[in-house]
């Protein structure tokens, strides 16, 4: 959500008793489900809003839902726009500070009588379990160079540790999973580049030329949930009923679990982008079982004898 945005959600709801969620979109120059999703963005920031749904339905502000705009400073409410990161993620961008100041006046708002501030029942930390203190470029030392809305030159990493040089039009910066990424368009393709491969970079004195209508969430949440989803081969795996819910925990969005057969175990198919990703099944041991295809029982019956001859 803009910092404009924001403040016209706000206006809204206190110029009037009762409004609509069509009507609030219309006015912020929204859809009507991004309409509501900043409703419930304001909502877990402590405003007192009601939604109901219905013939009869509307969206209203309960008393003690006002904000006295003149208390922030614009820098603070610019940084009301970065939703959804935690302390950490704050820290690592550089602005824990000011966006404290500004998350911490919204909380004084007094809220509904009776009930407690939502601030004070739900904390977030977005690091993944046993992760380590991210290596690589800080978000930090990024963000104002982006803030000049110029091309970059990039020195990225690959796997091998080979770097080469991209030149990329970036439209921002992406936080998901305990990593930060840089998300710009190259040759006119999307691009998600992480932080942690980029050895260096360079502003050029070159505007960034981005596609027309496209902003840095969607074409975030495009790269994510295509690289979540991709995949072109399937492994079909047998689990053994004690271990499925640790191998959706594990596996994730890739696993597509099917019915349960007679003997305790549940079919499912393993979505892969390589085949050197059956690789993680090794963690199972004999409680998941590849039925193919051939390749895939190859891969693993190779890894599994590099393993045994380690240790012998």
């Amino acid at each position: 959500m803009t910092p404009d945005r924001f403040f016209s959600l706000l206006v809204s709801l206190q110029s009037r008793p009762e409004t609509t969620v069509a009507a609030l979109a219309e006015e912020t120059g929204v859809s009507p489900r991004t309409a509501i999703r900043d409703l419930h963005w304001l909502q877990d920031a402590g405003f007192p809003i009601l939604m109901r749904r219905g013939r009869y339905g509307g969206v209203s502000m309960l008393p003690g839902g006002s904000l006295d705009t003149a208390r922030l400073t614009p820098g603070e409410r610019e940084h009301l726009a970065l939703t959804g990161l935690d302390s950490d993620q704050r820290r690592r961008l550089g602005v824990e500070e000011v966006s404290g100041r500004a998350l911490r006046k919204i909380a004084s708002a007094r809220p509904a009588e009776g009930l407690l501030p939502v601030g004070d029942l739900v904390v977030s930390d977005n690091r993944p379990w046993y992760g380590r203190e991210p290596e690589g470029v800080s978000p930090a030392e990024l963000i104002g160079d982006l803030r000049r809305g110029v091309r970059f030159r990039v020195a990225y990493r690959r796997q091998g540790g080979e770097e080469r040089l991209r030149t990329v039009d970036p439209y921002g910066l992406f936080a998901k999973g305990g990593r930060w990424y840089l998300v710009a368009d190259e040759l006119g393709e999307p691009r998600l580049l992480n932080l942690h491969r980029i050895a260096g970079w360079k502003a050029l004195d070159v505007p960034r030329r981005l596609r027309s209508g496209v902003r840095l969430a969607e074409v975030a949440a495009e790269l994510a949930s295509s690289w979540e989803t991709s995949g072109d081969l399937e492994v079909h795996l047998l689990i053994q009923k004690h271990q499925v819910e640790r191998a959706e925990r594990f596996l994730g969005s890739r696993l597509a679990l099917g019915e349960s057969i007679g003997d305790g175990r549940t079919a499912a198919v393993f979505r892969c982008r390589v085949l050197e990703d059956v690789r993680q099944l090794l963690a199972f041991a004999d409680s998941i079982t590849v039925t193919g295809p051939p390749e895939a029982r190859t891969k693993l019956t190779e890894l599994a004898t590099q393993i045994l001859r380690h240790y012998e």
